[in-house]
């Protein structure tokens, strides 16, 4: 058997990941055990785990989270009126297949940054796409945007984006642009992609740090029809964990 001209052809293929295992097999003293369709099988198995690891990877690079989280480390002992089950019906990722939004609130240290993180680390794992921004960020690329052009082609990456995570919103009163700005993300993806807010505020104050009212019913409206709420309580988390040395808190 020409081995080489094979590999060559693999490789030109792109099937990189199958010649490793092709070329494992070559050296394996069990290899001469297996049928020919066990060797093929795991040759295309060894193709497709690498393709999807590796689309994995970009997807969780793309989402630029700011925590390593996951929802099998949420911890469901500490008092902060995390309901386990819903959690982890969440966690199924069928509110995102139906467009729908997610609104954690609570007071600051209670986890809603990670539990947000966590929630699109496992979108990630499920083939959507994510994107992590704090709010200030988010209108602060915006304003980027409108002034070298760009705009339109920023609006259209939030619109394709899956899952969106506004984290530490209603901080500051908005601006007027803001709020404009705000209003055109949020209507672009109504009912055509998922939004995940994180805020200290309740939702029955969001109107007031929006200012305007009219931008504020319609912002308010699109977010909270058809959302899934879940309201942390409790002491900070962060004053509960010891400060390494010469290491600044979140």
């Amino acid at each position: 058997m020409l081995t080489q001209p094979t590999l060559d052809r693999m490789n030109a293929m792109k099937m990189f990941f199958m010649v490793d295992a092709f070329q494992r097999q070559l050296t394996s003293s069990q290899s001469g055990a297996l049928s020919f369709e066990e060797r093929l099988g795991l040759l295309i198995d060894a193709e497709w785990s690498g393709r999807e690891q590796r689309k994995l990877d970009q997807r969780l690079k793309g989402a630029r989270l700011r925590h390593a989280a996951s929802l099998e480390d949420v911890d469901f002992k500490a008092h902060r009126g995390l309901n386990r089950e819903l959690v982890l019906t969440l966690g199924r990722g069928d509110w995102i297949r139906e467009r729908q939004n997610l609104l954690l609130t609570g007071p600051t240290g209670v986890g809603k940054s990670y539990l947000a993180c966590a929630f699109a680390e496992r979108a990630c794992r499920s083939g959507f796409t994510a994107l992590y921004l704090r709010a200030p960020r988010l209108y602060q690329e915006l304003a980027v945007a409108r002034g070298d052009g760009s705009y339109g082609r920023l609006l259209a990456r939030l619109t394709r984006t899956q899952l969106l995570i506004i984290d530490d919103w209603g901080l500051a009163p908005l601006k007027d642009q803001e709020r404009r700005d705000l209003l055109e993300v949020v209507e672009d993806r109504y009912e055509r992609a998922s939004t995940l807010i994180t805020s200290q505020l309740p939702v029955k104050s969001w109107h007031e740090v929006i200012g305007d009212a009219t931008l504020a019913d319609a912002i308010c409206d699109r977010l909270v029809h058809c959302a899934h709420s879940i309201e942390l309580k409790g002491p900070s988390l962060r004053e509960a964990k010891p400060k390494s040395a010469g290491k600044k808190p979140e």
